[in-house]
């Protein structure tokens, strides 16, 4: 795949926001997979709650629709858990969201699925002063960082074994400043799309640079490996994160939320 393919050329539609949803579920894998019908039951004791979600891809009739959502209700009652949605317009049934909040379930994090070629990424992507290393698999450094900024209530193997179930090709990203690393990020190719996961910076780096330069090093290894579009996730309420990944070449693809039984 070219590596300067125009967002343009992306496509659209509810294929693409599915195919990019499961990607990223492929690269967040969860330790208890249940497939029904289309439907993604996940459940990952111990990492970031929306790890734990439904994808609920299949398609489902109005009558249909009450008996999934009992069945995933059960898979997560069984485990101790709630039972959550992922709801992204066009991938899952229209009327799904409609039934969960009849149901009682409640609406929150609302998200924001991206995209951009690789090449933009590239023209936009801030490189400065700071070294960046590159490796295929996280480090004690690279978790250190992410987990200072995103791990607290978090069990720490629990995370660590998530990655550790990658089976696709990443690049683990670490923004230095001397010997040590205050912002990270990683990658995760799969069928000509590399999606980006973790982003993080320390409090001291802010403002440096250092998260751009990680976008950098990560568009670069797409790039390398020939890979011309790139994803991510990212919460709207998270202002300085939308407006970086605005800066380096991201676009909207779609908003998507959650529903959560209480």
């Amino acid at each position: 795949m070219r590596q300067d393919l125009p967002v343009s050329t992306m496509g659209s539609g509810s294929e693409l926001v599915r195919g990019l949803q499961e990607r990223a579920a492929s690269a967040l894998p969860a330790e208890h997979v249940e497939e029904v019908e289309g439907w993604r039951l996940r459940r990952s004791p111990g990492c970031a709650w929306w790890t734990g979600t439904v994808l609920p891809h299949g398609p489902a009739g109005p009558d249909e629709l009450a008996y999934r959502v009992a069945r995933a209700e059960r898979f997560y009652t069984g485990r101790g858990a709630a039972a959550r949605f992922q709801i992204s317009p066009g991938a899952c049934p229209e009327t799904l969201d409609t039934e969960l909040a009849d149901r009682g379930y409640r609406r929150l994090s609302s998200m924001s699925l991206q995209v951009a070629s690789t090449a933009r990424v590239l023209e936009k992507a801030y490189v400065g002063s700071l070294r960046v290393r590159l490796a295929d698999r996280p480090d004690r450094a690279w978790f250190d960082t992410w987990h200072a900024v995103h791990g607290h209530g978090r069990e720490t193997r629990a995370e660590w074994d998530l990655l550790g179930r990658v089976r696709l090709p990443c690049a683990y990203a670490c923004a230095m400043i001397g010997d040590d690393v205050v912002a990270v990020g990683r990658a995760v190719a799969d069928t000509g799309w590399a999606g980006v996961f973790g982003m993080a910076t320390l409090a001291q780096a802010r403002g440096k640079g250092a998260a751009r330069e990680v976008l950098a090093a990560l568009a670069r290894w797409a790039g390398a490996n020939e890979v011309g579009r790139m994803y991510l996730q990212v919460e709207c309420a998270n202002v300085p994160a939308v407006q970086l990944y605005e800066r380096t070449g991201f676009r909207e693809l779609c908003a998507y939320h959650y529903r959560t039984a209480d």
